[in-house]
């Protein structure tokens, strides 16, 4: 079996608050008290669970990326915007609520109170498929 992550920490100032806003952004389940340790869970799939974990300061900014389908990434985007959460379309600089178009698919970027960065998008630029006949190719 190749090995799989299973979950990450999240550093939080009020772990029950982010864990709320990122289950809700993302339409999937979360829980204010996980059933081991200190976490508010958000189930992220099947197979991934970020465990946001109360922290004082100073919380060390992340950055979490979430790959998916277009129509998931219409959904989430218009849950950003009904938020009032501003999104950019570059890694870093100005936020200008513009999806960036580039690896032949969408992806944003937001900032969560705690100040850690979220990714979203439809095509992965790590993971591209592999040209004709490339050797060694993923």
């Amino acid at each position: 079996m190749a090995a799989q992550l299973d979950h990450l920490i999240v550093p939080a100032k009020d772990r029950v608050a982010s864990a709320r806003l990122l289950a809700e952004l993302l339409a999937v389940p979360w829980a204010a008290q996980g059933a081991v340790g200190p976490f508010s869970p958000v189930f992220v799939n099947d197979g991934l669970t970020l465990d946001f974990d109360q922290w004082v300061e100073p919380i060390p900014k992340q950055h979490y990326c979430f790959r998916v389908t277009q129509r998931e990434f219409d959904e989430i985007l218009g849950r950003i915007r009904a938020a009032g959460i501003a999104f950019r379309s570059m890694p870093h600089g100005q936020d200008d609520n513009q999806v960036n178009q580039a690896f032949g698919g969408n992806l944003v970027y937001w900032r969560e109170p705690d100040g850690h960065v979220w990714e979203m998008l439809t095509v992965s630029y790590e993971r591209q498929a592999p040209a004709a006949g490339a050797a060694g190719a993923a």
